[in-house]
């Protein structure tokens, strides 16, 4: 369960992790209410579950003149399809330097893995893929309570000491909330000290009752049908839809498109056994989505048949290109089936990505 920033905000606080000063609003005269309390210069942050919300329209500047018109305004828009009922009003910070901190678990050590960079942002991505070096990682056994120093040291580098507290408490509500990921970009450095001027909180989904926490969400269109047919599915701001079976070989897809600077446009796993109406409906649920102009199909078939995969991206009949890379259970008859209908498909995860850049691009 991935929280708000204002849900996440909430619960950081709570670890002693400061964050500006802020408000809920859910109508924009509300705004007025608060600024006495907040200051003249804010920021305006709509609350969607949906990446990428800045580069989308959903932060916007404000000073005490203009905060309900820009109110007005953020609450008239959708962002990536999901409209606007919320909005978090936040006092402005007079930033000194902005860095990246990230918590989550390394699968290959079965550990927690805590990211730093001394350059935060919206790219703190671009910077990690020019320079591997930009990002500082260290490995944290779950059996320690705090960061050790001697780790802590290595983590910040050159940056202020001043910063270690706040990602030591970072690193206990990490923990101690079950959570997948725990981020804040930008924590920033100002003349009053540390903030949290973003947050990040992805809590498991096995963990939800134990923690207590009970969320209701907007959900777009998209969402709702990925939700009845039981999809593992979630919306990102690229070109190229991606299917997969499995979270692992899809994240796979999706780190594969990213290696080669393209960008998926979601994250969509149709499950283990997934037969030919399962997979109609994920290809055109993807092809639905706006920008849409390739598809990546990549499956495994063990319980799968790779047939009725076939079968199933047949009968979607969609227009955007779809490119296929199958292997296991039934697959040549699968291949046989789209060669029929003139669909491409290729030997390797690799191939079918680049064929799609291609068709991208």
């Amino acid at each position: 369960m991935k929280l708000l920033e204002y849900e996440a905000k909430r619960i950081f606080s709570e670890y002693g992790i400061p964050v500006p000063k802020g408000a809920l609003i859910r109508a924009p005269e509300e705004v007025a209410t608060h600024l006495p309390e907040i200051g003249d210069t804010v920021v305006l942050k709509a609350q969607v579950d949906v990446g990428g919300r800045g580069k989308a329209g959903g932060v916007l500047m404000a000073d005490g003149a203009t905060a309900e018109s820009t109110a007005q305004e953020l609450f008239s828009r959708e962002i990536k399809g999901v409209p606007v009922r919320e909005v978090l009003v936040e006092e402005r910070l007079a930033i000194e330097h902005e860095y990246y901190v990230s918590i989550a678990i390394d699968r290959s050590s079965r550990q927690p893995v805590v990211l730093f960079a001394d350059a935060g942002g919206v790219e703190i991505e671009n910077a990690a893929q020019e320079d591997e070096s930009a990002v500082r990682r260290v490995i944290v056994s779950p059996l320690l309570c705090d960061i050790p120093p001697f780790l802590m040291r290595e983590l910040l580098g050159g940056a202020p000491k001043a910063l270690a507290p706040v990602i030591n408490a970072l690193y206990h509500a990490f923990q101690e909330k079950d959570a997948m990921l725990a981020e804040v970009n930008p924590l920033v450095t100002t003349p009053q000290g540390v903030y949290a001027a973003d947050a990040k909180l992805i809590v498991d989904d096995n963990a939800l009752a134990r923690q207590g926490i009970t969320v209701n969400r907007d959900l777009s269109e998209r969402e709702r049908e990925a939700e009845k047919h039981g999809f593992s599915y979630v919306e990102l701001d690229g070109t190229i839809g991606v299917i997969g079976n499995g979270a692992g070989l899809t994240m796979s897809t999706l780190d594969l498109i990213e290696y080669y600077n393209g960008r998926a446009a979601n994250f969509l796993d149709v499950g283990g056994g997934a037969d030919q109406e399962r997979v109609t409906h994920a290809v055109r649920l993807v092809a639905s989505m706006p920008g849409i102009s390739v598809i990546v199909v990549n499956l495994l078939g063990g319980i799968t048949r790779c047939d009725e995969v076939a079968k199933g991206i047949i009968a979607a009949g969609v227009a955007p290109t779809v490119i296929v890379r199958m292997a296991g259970t039934n697959e040549e008859e699968g291949r046989r089936l789209l060669a029929e209908c003139g669909y491409r498909m290729l030997e390797s995860m690799d191939a079918a990505v680049k064929a799609a850049m291609e068709v991208a691009e």
